[in-house]
């Protein structure tokens, strides 16, 4: 009932009866982690909204955290100079650890730039419209191995060389050989150089944190 002179309050999206999903009359789960897909580069903007608005409909009991698995990574520019940045694990993608009811499930849901839980679609009983999505927990063995990924892992360098470019060799037993690239695989983080060793131009294998580029 809305009170004369009062602003109506936001209130949470009603679910159909067979989108559902568990009794509230049921004991407490525990809470576990789902995979919620996003609006491409919106996801700081959407764990910043879904961390405030379990503030604002009180339930931070059911909605214990959100992250953003990155790791560590230093790319060099061409110029040589090196920036250091947290990559995305999973672009595209915010994790939830929370209690799988229904009014923390619209609340995580209805967060805007949230597109849908990650689960498995149910069919709905009439109509042609798309199914409900049912929210799928993440196993113990992707949640350990996901965050594995991102704790006490040694920054991944990226470097922006192509064959032809010349580099300076910053450490390592080459300290100070010049050299001319020619080869790059970024899979493995290493490239190969010809350097001038003994006058003879010679292919060494070098890593990517090893080097500079010349301009």
């Amino acid at each position: 009932m809305i009170i004369p002179g009062e602003e109506p309050q936001e209130e949470l999206e009603q679910l159909e009866p067979q989108e559902q999903l568990e009794p509230q009359n049921q004991p407490k789960a525990k809470p576990r982690w789902y995979a919620i897909q996003v609006a491409s580069g919106c996801e700081k903007r959407v764990k910043a909204n879904i961390e405030q608005r379990v503030k604002s409909f009180n339930v931070a009991d059911r909605v214990i955290q959100v992250q953003i698995p990155q790791t560590p990574t230093v790319k060099i520019r061409k110029d040589g100079s090196r920036q250091h940045l947290e990559e995305k694990v999973f672009p595209g993608y915010v994790l939830v650890q929370m209690i799988m009811e229904d009014d923390a499930w619209q609340v995580v849901k209805n967060t805007p730039h949230v597109i849908n839980f990650v689960g498995a679609e149910q069919k709905r009983n009439y109509g042609r419209g798309r199914g409900h999505v049912k929210p799928l927990p993440l196993s113990m063995s992707e949640v350990e191995r996901i965050f594995r990924q991102t704790e006490g892992q040694e920054p991944v360098v990226k470097i922006n060389l192509d064959v032809g470019d010349q580099i300076m060799v910053l450490s390592g037993p080459f300290k100070d050989f010049a050299g001319e690239v020619v080869e790059v695989s970024p899979e493995r983080q290493k490239l190969k150089a010809l350097l001038s060793i003994f006058g003879r131009e010679t292919p060494v294998e070098l890593e990517f944190n090893q080097v500079e580029k010349q301009s």
